[in-house]
């Protein structure tokens, strides 16, 4: 399914010959989920760029968080000289993007000099794993919540003061506060109305319980475009804010309070745009009656779920591949900190009837139904993230998985649950050592993100914390 562009080719050559239009930003997403890429003044975009693409070093995916140049890619490296890769202009992410005066945007694919597509880029995975899921008839929507922490200070402010006590734009917690929301409408509205002036559809804002919380979502699209949206508004709900001289976190656990979550809303259409997770009523057409129909599912929970059969492969799908996969899911040191029990982050991997203890919660009814993602938080990278699900959907699929009963109750509580794995260390060996992310993924792709992580270990494992040295500076 192709989008309907915000923006034309021929509508930014007449905003561009008017004046209007100075700037285009061409963005590449790395392998933390952020946008890079350059700023080309306008004419040269339109007689260059937009025909024959622009060039970037290949170690956009192949560096850390710090931009450092790090060993163990096989696609960068000193070696191999570091190279160029090619940004090529997908026209139909072209938009305005109100809060950058003159400026319009638009996402590229990344390919090799001979036209081949570079493995590694969040969005290629992305492509690669629902072209699979297109094979078996079907399309992927979604929609992701990403939960933020707002600060009255600057990032500059913030740096210079090591991120300490630093102040949170709200004092106490605002969940569904209209009052304590006030206190920042102007930056909430401003962030909601210049999204949808880049193509974007806000629904709603509304405050979250850590202290200077707070959520705006957006409306489904397709996975591709959900993904490209989710890159597009958090880059620019930033950008925002360090204009207004505030900043805005979506670090997964940022203190000691709730974490930042970015739940992803999940559902399965036919190639025809027919939705294919919701069953019929018990007895109608459509609904399987009997074990018969669902593969030694228990009829009583066939029936809670109100899933066809395909929709239970899916979802045991999810549920068979959740541990293997956090890796794209949870991808950095500090995401794993919000799965604390009762912190409305999961820890068991079940799944429930609007049972938000649990790693996957059924939600909705009709054509409205779908699963809700709880595991990943505000760090995530929503291309490996929607690849993930697009995955562990195909795996159910092909393999004819039966969906266990579904869980009812305090899934905090169940000691018998598999586990969202604690760590990155922990999650990196799942990833590893997983035959389904091989057979999902292939080797290189394994590889390539488990280096990130070893990266990012590495660097952890040689830092000195502030924790050790409160507890040891003195005391030891």
């Amino acid at each position: 399914m192709r989008r309907t562009p915000a923006l034309t080719v021929e509508e930014l050559r007449v905003a561009v010959d008017g004046g209007e239009i100075d700037t285009v930003v061409l963005g590449l997403v790395d392998m933390q989920g952020r946008l890079q890429g350059k700023r080309f003044h306008a004419p040269h975009f339109l007689d260059e760029v937009v025909e024959h693409g622009g060039e970037g070093c290949n170690y956009l995916l192949a560096v850390d968080v710090e931009m450092n140049t790090v060993d163990g890619y096989a696609m960068s490296s000193w070696a191999r000289g570091y190279g160029d890769l090619t940004m090529r202009p997908d026209p139909s992410t072209l938009r305005r993007i109100p809060w950058q005066p003159g400026t319009a945007l638009l996402l590229a694919d990344l390919v090799w000099a001979d036209g081949s597509a570079v493995v590694a880029s969040p969005r290629q995975v992305l492509r690669q794993q629902l072209d699979r899921l297109a094979r078996h008839g079907l399309t992927a929507f979604a929609g992701t919540e990403l939960e933020f922490v707002l600060y009255r200070d600057s990032y500059e402010d913030a740096w210079r003061r090591g991120y300490r006590d630093l102040t949170p734009a709200n004092l106490y917690n605002v969940d569904y506060s209209l009052l304590g929301t006030a206190r920042v409408e102007p930056l909430l509205r401003r962030i909601r109305v210049e999204m949808a002036g880049a193509g974007l559809v806000p629904e709603a804002a509304k405050g979250e319980c850590n202290l200077g919380q707070h959520e705006i979502t957006f409306r489904y699209a397709d996975a591709l475009t959900c993904a490209d949206n989710h890159a597009i508004y958090k880059n620019g709900a930033k950008e925002i804010a360090a204009q207004e001289g505030m900043a805005i976190t979506f670090m997964a656990k940022p203190n000691a309070r709730e974490g930042n979550s970015c739940h992803i809303h999940f559902s399965l259409r036919s190639i025809d745009g027919q939705p294919v997770l919701p069953g019929s009523l018990r007895g109608e057409p459509g609904r399987p009656t009997s074990s018969a129909g669902g593969a030694g599912l228990p009829a009583s929970s066939a029936s809670r779920a109100g899933l066809t059969e395909v929709g239970q492969r899916a979802l045991a799908g999810l549920l068979a591949t959740m541990g293997d996969f956090s890796l794209l899911f949870a991808p950095n040191i500090n995401s794993y900190k919000r799965y604390q029990p009762g912190s409305f982050a999961p820890t068991a991997l079940r799944w429930g009837t609007d049972n938000r203890t649990c790693a996957l919660r059924l939600v909705g009814h009709g054509p409205g139904l779908r699963v809700e993602n709880r595991v990943p938080g505000a760090d995530v990278n929503p291309y490996l993230a929607l690849a993930g699900l697009v995955a562990g959907v195909v795996h159910g699929i092909e393999q004819d998985l039966p969906l266990e009963p579904e869980f009812n109750g305090n899934a905090y509580d169940d000691t018998t649950a598999p586990r969202v794995p604690g760590t990155l260390r922990d999650a990196l060996a799942r990833w590893e050592e997983s035959p389904i992310a091989r057979a999902a993924f292939g080797d290189e792709l394994v590889a390539h993100y488990a280096n990130n992580a070893r990266v990012e270990l590495a660097a952890f494992d040689a830092a000195v914390t502030d924790w050790e040295m409160f507890r040891g500076f003195e005391r030891l």
